[in-house]
């Protein structure tokens, strides 16, 4: 969903002042290797629907946290493309691809609401189509980047081709 983040960013800090609840500023991101639950927010992307799940099992504590877009990240981007196996016409389309999303620079591409429930994280999140089309470009660079599988070195004689 292509949303403009920045001012959601303040609506949801006003509800969530509005209604009560205590604001634990994290990072995004900080939740990883934590059990976690996300919240279907292409479906049901009303934040206002997690934060009544939140108030109707009892929570006071939310974690809120947002992150604003770097042109540091596209400039890693177009020098891991020196480390790729690419032609020349690759190299263009990925920089052309890059290249349109320098605009977004200082444009928030990440909210993340989240409460403890039972031990357990209950997550919303909501990123633009265009910070979405950003992250799969790094998944594609860093595909290219990876290389051919290296087989492990088999001692011969030992395994029958039957």
């Amino acid at each position: 969903m292509d949303l403009n983040l920045d001012s959601l960013k303040l609506e949801i800090l006003e509800y969530l002042e509005s209604v009560g609840f205590a604001v634990f500023h994290g990072s995004p991101g900080g939740l990883e290797g934590m059990p976690m639950v996300l919240w279907d927010s292409e479906r049901h992307p009303d934040y206002r629907m997690f934060l009544d799940v939140a108030q109707k099992c009892g929570t006071k504590l939310v974690i809120f946290g947002s992150r604003e877009f770097e042109n540091e990240a596209i400039d890693e981007l177009v020098a891991q493309l020196d480390d790729c196996d690419l032609d020349h016409e690759e190299r263009r389309d990925y920089e052309s691809r890059l290249r349109k999303l320098r605009p977004y620079a200082g444009v928030t591409c990440v909210l993340e609401l989240a409460f403890d429930y039972d031990s357990r994280l209950y997550v919303y999140e909501v990123q633009p189509d265009w910070y979405e089309e950003f992250m799969g470009i790094d998944d594609e660079i860093t595909e290219r980047m990876a290389g051919p599988d290296e087989e492990e070195d088999l001692p011969g004689g030992y395994f029958s081709n039957n």
